[in-house]
């Protein structure tokens, strides 16, 4: 019987009811006769989504460890995330699923294991022998909260103190509680009378390990005999303790505290520190003590084998230095030195040489965890030097406000850039090695090049390698340095279009094959960049200034700079007089005392030295318009073939030839629909309102709530006439966002779409007047290519596809002059079409595929250095190639067609060319709205990939838009996640998971079948080191490391078993299979043949150790026996 499949059944049916029901032209060449020749590959068994890597900077850091031996890092975090780093390029990342904050973090040292525990009182044990590492064990705690964790090298027994001042024993083989307990009214003295605190350190004596030293916060320590139960010494002082270390000898220790001072005591002089230090403190005169400093935080006390021990600590400033950064202070035997931080200290550790704590430590560096940062410094050079970080944690610099992401690059990309950002390299790092080395690489399997583009609210643009599921930083761009920095208050006024930030980037459209980049940025300002690696000055930044605005009505307000509202083409020659670079007020409206004509920005008037790598080819700024500031950008695209950008916003659009440095067209959207325009709407003057702040952009900087006053729009902020009603809209945001059909953002919440204004209220609320939605029409996409332009064109030829948020698409034909020296002294020729297509939302991406289901990319014009003169073979090439599209098309008989794939916030459209008609749609969504919607390669064919608004991740395959893949991945709780989202070729795509991360994923079934290869290993086998020495004399006379049989002290037979209500086990999603299966492959069955034998040989050893004194003991016995017989043997039963 043959096999029935539905699924296929079901697609026929949708194609064909579809393309049935769309062609409403049947009698024209339309591609309904051709569609069956188009075979679509792509199927849903292709696509598959999963997270790959996350990179960047822990967000929120809460604690630190390490592991000495494995040489691996881990950072947990306030929202219960786990970063390990080992190796550069070897990192992970893990989640517990509560969401608490990490505490404090143990490794079991060179065993392949971590302890976390987290603020709502678990404790879990994590195995790091495989690629993705799990939990185990799981305990919470309920009765009690836990402070402070202490695990002993080599030890299975953790020791857990809570907030009652009690320390618990936890068996981390098996996550059970021992019946041992320290009580803390046991551990002080009986005649005090007060609660000693919560336990904040609890550690060893590195000599003696039946010895326990336990800090309390009131300021009281304890040295506990494990194997008497009772505190041997106890040492108190006035002041809270934070934290305490001991000497490796055992015969000393030290405790830091909240007035800045640091205490030295003897083990047995429990009575009056030894010696007291306040390591910032002003030392008074006469004997007098100094004065109080900021608690010390921590601190550590580290010995070396041939000169005086180190002390390490955090805090203790003195409270004068109000504004003093955060420091690090390294005392080393009389010198002191301070090292300043850029952020708030979190944690830091000393790297040691030894994991053992009874030896020599032999300190070589510091790790300091920031608040925002990670920081190593090198103890073992003079001036403590740090080391280059090679991980990618400086993505959040500055808050990212928009990012962009291509994979499959061409190859020559990377090491170009590469070339030119390590000449911006810093000087005077470390000269060593990173000493942070775990972990192997995983196979990396993926060999094409993959580049990220982050743009950053201080202007910045950073492009990063990303090939392979690593990161790294190639080279950096700063926007702002075109413009003149306000020195003055006075300055001021012309840059507040925006609070702060005015050079934040919004949107980067970049050509990868011509390295052109174009951004534009809050102040609605444009910059177009050419890459060069000669490095060059410039006498005068070019630049245009554009007036861009409505056809106004009012007799008083400045008009006439607007071209016709006619089909008809317009010169090269600007439609508008370009203003010199400082121009002052000049239109009618100025008596008023009204700014006008003047950008936001003020562009260098001195010369500019451009360093090899992107160099600056004209800078475009819209302008204030009769007191109105400019509207920010909502769309950009550049094209290198032509020699044109576009850009437009919520007034209209404008294109410039930026080789003649001209406005070509500067149109209001509305005389771009001509006479076609379905609203019948009369141009109107523009509003008065200010649109005050670009600030959301970095709203990445604060948490994931939003304050109300940066969230006017869900991208850069720009704000309504009806403020207060948005106001009350975006407070409930992140829950209506879930549900409220109203609440569709438009557009705009895509990167490289980014502001618009009054989004919400304009796109979604029935409060505004369909006459106000319609006179604020943006322009949100743009999309250069070679195709039909009207529907009697025979052949493609160059135009601008325009889409703007009320869901039409126009068309802009361009008449370009021949290439070479011609190209730069005729004019461009643009001119509307005539062309109108209509979806329903907001329009947010365009592409054109050919006859065959091909994509045809924008003609580009590869990269060349233009100061190079070139062989005259070399310009012949050029010339020919230049304007003849990539567009395989273009070679095909004339009779050839295309097909436009249109993607809306709402829908999909094929429109079949030149005939217009749509060939098949799809309505992606009813209830919510897509924020980003790319047309991507994968698998030899191309899909169109959306993101939601309700957390669905779908797929469509081309040109057919059948649907592939539909998951509910995330929904949008932050305006963040809507900005950086993007899809890229090969089934790549990322988004910034917090204001410090990206997260990358993949909707590839093959990505996720090979992602395990590619993936790091954190664990690999090494041996730990061996112990120190005891030496001949220690080992004679006693001394040394006492051993304590820790088995037989907190093991249930002499301790018990624990309170059953204390603590509740979780077996882990691993449970035992994985830890049977935690190292996998031949070093781990070995690793683990050899741990059984050891386990084997120690219980055949216990055993003839129990057997010898079995034996021993019948011995004795015997001869107890044998004496009394031969003493009583003769007497009589009277003499007894």
């Amino acid at each position: 019987m043959r096999k029935f499949n539905i699924r296929k059944v079901l697609d026929g049916l949708t194609a064909g009811s579809s393309s049935a029901s769309q062609q409403q032209q049947p009698q024209q060449h339309t591609p309904g006769s051709r569609e069956p020749e188009i075979q679509e590959t792509l199927q849903s068994e292709h696509f598959q989504l999963c997270k790959t890597v996350r990179h960047g900077f822990p967000y929120q850091p809460s604690a630190l460890a390490f592991d000495p031996v494995q040489k691996i890092l881990a950072v947990g975090t306030q929202t219960g995330a786990l970063r390990l780093f080992g190796r550069p390029g070897v990192e992970c990342y893990c989640q517990h699923d509560s969401g608490a904050a990490v505490i404090q973090l143990q490794f079991l040292i060179n065993e392949g294991a971590l302890v976390s525990a987290l603020a709502d009182d678990t404790l879990h044990l994590w195995n790091l022998r495989q690629k993705r590492p799990a939990i185990l064990h799981s305990l919470k705690f309920c009765r009690e909260r836990i402070t402070f964790c202490h695990l002993p090298f080599q030890s299975k027994w953790l020791y857990v103190g809570t907030e009652r001042g009690n320390i618990h024993i936890v068996n981390v083989e098996s996550f059970s509680l021992s019946g041992y307990v320290i009580m803390w009214n046991k551990a002080i003295e009986l005649s005090s009378k007060s609660h000693p605190g919560p336990v904040v350190h609890i550690s060893d004596n590195p000599m003696d390990e039946g010895k326990l030293l336990i800090g309390y916060e009131s300021g009281t320590v304890v040295l506990w005999d494990l194997k008497s139960k009772k505190g041997d010494y106890r040492y108190t002082y006035d002041e809270a303790i934070h934290s305490v270390a001991w000497h490796h000898e055992g015969k000393q220790f030290i405790c830091s505290h909240s007035d800045g001072t640091l205490t030295i005591w003897n083990v047995r002089s429990p009575a009056k520190p030894i010696q007291t230090i306040t390591p910032h403190g002003k030392q008074l005169k006469d004997g007098k003590k100094p004065e109080p400093c900021k608690p010390i935080l921590k601190v550590e006390f580290k010995t070396t084998r041939s000169g005086e021990p180190f002390i390490i600590l955090s805090g203790g400033l003195s409270y004068d230095t109000v504004g003093r950064r955060p420091c690090l202070t390294v005392m080393h035997g009389k010198s002191t030195a301070v090292l300043e931080m850029d952020y708030s200290i979190v944690d830091f550790l000393t790297l040691c040489e030894t994991p053992y704590p009874n030896d020599f430590q032999e300190p070589y560096a510091v790790v300091v965890l920031l608040e925002k940062d990670l920081v190593l410094i090198d103890l073992a050079q003079n001036g403590y030097p740090i080391f280059e970080n090679p991980y990618p944690l400086s993505i959040h610099e500055s808050p990212v406000t928009c990012c962009e992401y291509f994979a499959d690059c061409p190859v020559d990309l990377i090491p170009a850039l590469y070339s030119v950002g390590a000449r911006q390299k810093r000087q005077g790092y470390s000269k060593k090695e990173w000493p942070i080395n775990g972990g192997n690489w995983g196979l990396g399997a993926q060999s094409y090049p993959e580049i990220i583009i982050t743009g950053h609210a201080d202007g910045s643009i950073k492009f990063w390698d990303a090939s392979a599921i690593t990161l790294q930083v190639l080279y950096k761009l700063k926007t702002a340095k075109v413009f003149e920095k306000s020195r003055n208050k006075d300055d001021k006024p012309n840059t507040d279009i925006v609070d702060e930030d005015p050079y934040a980037i919004q949107i980067i459209s970049w050509c990868p094959e011509s390295r052109m980049l174009c951004i534009a940025g809050v102040s609605a300002h444009v910059i177009i960049y050419r890459f060069s690696k000669q490095e060059v000055i410039i006498e005068v930044i070019p630049m245009l200034e554009v007036r861009l605005l409505y056809e106004i009505n009012d007799v008083e307000s400045p008009e006439g700079e607007q071209a016709p509202p006619l089909p008809t083409p317009v010169g090269a020659t600007s439609p508008q007089p370009i203003p010199p670079q400082s121009h002052p007020s000049t239109s009618s409206s100025s008596s008023d005392g009204l700014r006008d004509n003047v950008p936001c920005l003020k562009v260098k008037n001195s010369p500019l030295k451009q360093s090899p790598g992107y160099q600056t080819e004209l800078v475009i700024q819209l302008v204030w318009v009769g007191g109105e500031p400019p509207q920010q950008i909502t769309s950009l695209s550049v094209n290198s073939s032509y020699g044109l950008v576009v850009f437009g916003n919520c007034n209209g659009i404008a294109i410039v030839d930026y080789l003649q440095k001209a406005v070509l067209l500067n149109l209001g959207t509305i005389e771009l629909y001509g006479s076609n325009d379905p609203y019948r709407r009369e141009p109107r003057s523009p509003r008065k309102s200010r649109q005050p702040s670009g600030a959301g952009l970095c709203d990445i900087s604060e948490g994931t709530v939003v304050p109300e006053d940066r969230c006017k729009s869900p991208t850069s902020g720009s704000s309504s006439p009806h403020n207060s009603d948005d106001e009350q809209k975006m407070n409930n945001f992140i829950e209506k966002a879930k549900m409220s059909r109203k609440l569709s953002l438009p557009t705009d919440l895509k990167p490289d779409l980014d502001v618009k204004d009054n989004s919400f209220s304009r796109s979604r609320s029935s409060s505004v007047t369909s006459i106000d939605k319609e006179s604020r029409e943006a322009i949100s996409a743009l999309h250069f290519c070679e195709t039909f332009t009207r529907k009697a064109d025979s052949s493609p030829s160059p135009c601008l596809w325009v889409g703007t948020t009320l869901g039409t698409v126009l068309v802009i034909a361009l008449n370009l002059p021949p290439g070479g020296e011609q190209r730069l002294l005729q004019p461009v020729i643009v001119s509307p079409s005539g062309t109108i297509l209509r979806l329903k939302g907001a329009i947010l991406r365009m592409a054109f595929l050919d006859t065959t289901g091909c994509l045809v990319p924008p003609a580009y014009e590869s990269w060349r250095e233009l100061s190079v003169p070139e062989e005259k073979d070399e310009k012949e090439k050029l010339k020919k190639r230049r304007p003849v599209s990539v567009s395989p098309s273009s070679s095909q008989e004339l009779s050839e067609n295309q097909y436009a794939v249109i993607c809306s916030e709402k829908q999909a459209k094929v429109i079949s060319l030149p005939a217009q008609n749509c060939a098949y749609k799809q309505n992606i969504t009813e209830t919510s709205f897509v924020l980003r919607g790319d047309i991507v390669a994968l698998s030899n064919s191309i899909c169109l990939a959306c993101f939601c608004a309700n957390g669905h991740i779908m797929t469509f395959s081309l040109p057919s838009l059948r649907p592939l893949l539909d998951v509910y991945y995330l929904p949008l709780t932050n305006m963040r996640i809507a900005r950086t989202f993007c899809f890229t070729n090969n089934g790549q795509a990322l988004y910034l998971v917090s204001p410090t991360e990206i997260q990358r994923l993949t909707y590839s079934q093959e990505t996720c079948e090979n992602l395990q290869e590619m993936l790091g290993e954190l664990f690999t086998p090494v041996e730990t080191p061996e112990a120190p020495n005891r030496g001949f004399f220690k080992g004679l006379f006693g001394g040394g490391a006492q051993s304590l049989d820790r088995e037989e002290l907190f093991g249930e037979l002499s301790s018990g078993k624990a309170s059953r209500s204390l603590a509740q086990h979780i077996p882990g999603p691993g449970g035992i299979e994985g830890v049977k299966g935690a190292a996998s492959g031949v070093v781990g069955e070995l690793a683990r043949a050899r741990l059984a034998l050891d386990e084997r040989g120690q219980k055949l050893g216990d055993l003839e150790e129990r057997t010898t004194a079995m034996l021993s003991s019948a011995d004795s016995f015997s001869k107890h026996a044998h004496e009394m017989m031969l003493k009583y043997k003769d007497k009589k039963w009277y003499q007894f």
